[in-house]
């Protein structure tokens, strides 16, 4: 359940690496599809998200996860080593998600398959200097979650209906191929409330790749239909069912202020869509 943006949202910004931004990563949508996500690149790069043995893809929650970890990241001064303490609680507020037994087991499981998901590029992902590199990495290094001391839970165990709801102190490491690009510069900045205010999946996603495409000398971005499907990316392939998952998503956009227009055309026998800043 989306909640109302909190307060100081206005002040609040994103700084999120512009080489992975390019790049397909979280799942879209509720598919079953577990298999990895392959990705080439203009310039010839394979690109890889592989999911752990035995878990999913990272999906539409972990995408919402991913942000608020940098937005953290970078309200904490980018720390050399990365790393980031919070509780569980005050996270997913930020997140503008209620806190409760079930959202508190989706933060674990998505912090979880953020440090265990393998983001295999070769001559896709750009180092700090810009050139692709052969690389095999996660967006989290190391993650921890501390559950509440033992005598707090024994304390607990007097009112049972707490037991599933229990929150905890979480250390979780942002890889070195992040922080390295971050400190170079090689970021795309988001203002955190428009990204709330986009409830969509896909809306968020395209704000995110907006962001790196609409520099701000760029008058407009065009892309071909099917090749934005595969960096977003969409399962859908039809133009007809493309269109139905996009049109709300643009139509968000627009209301947002993120572009000024969305348009979508024929050419030939494909589709290329236009957007405006």
């Amino acid at each position: 359940m989306i909640l109302a943006p909190r307060r100081r949202l206005a002040a609040r910004t994103v700084a999120l690496d512009r080489s992975l931004e390019l790049l397909p990563l979280f799942r879209l949508s509720d598919s079953a599809e577990d298999g990895a996500i392959s990705f080439a690149t203009d310039g010839g790069g394979r690109w890889r998200v592989l999911p752990s043995p035995g878990d999913r893809l990272p999906g539409t929650f972990d995408q919402d996860v991913y942000v608020e970890l940098l937005h953290r990241f970078r309200e904490a001064g980018a720390p050399d080593d990365g790393a980031l303490t919070f509780t569980l609680h005050s996270f997913l507020r930020s997140m503008g998600r209620r806190a409760d037994g079930r959202t508190y087991e989706q933060l674990r499981a998505a912090l979880t398959r953020l440090e265990r998901t393998s983001l295999e590029s070769q001559g896709a992902y750009a180092g700090p200097d810009g050139r692709p590199v052969d690389e095999r990495f996660t967006i989290l290094s190391s993650v921890a979650i501390d559950r509440r001391r033992l005598a707090e839970r024994e304390q607990l165990t007097l009112f049972p209906q707490l037991l599933g709801n229990e929150p905890g102190d979480a250390r979780a490491t942002l890889a070195p191929p992040l922080r390295a690009n971050l400190a170079a510069g090689r970021a795309s900045t988001l203002s955190l409330p428009t990204y709330l205010a986009l409830g969509s999946p896909v809306a968020r996603r395209l704000y995110r790749l907006l962001a790196v495409t609409l520099e701000p000398d760029a008058a407009s971005w065009e892309v071909p239909l099917d090749r934005l499907a595969e960096q977003l990316p969409l399962t859908q392939r039809y133009p007809s069912h493309l269109l139905r998952v996009l049109q709300p998503a643009h139509d968000a956009l627009v209301v947002a202020g993120v572009v000024r227009a969305v348009a979508v055309r024929q050419e030939g026998k494909g589709w290329v869509a236009r957007y405006e800043a």
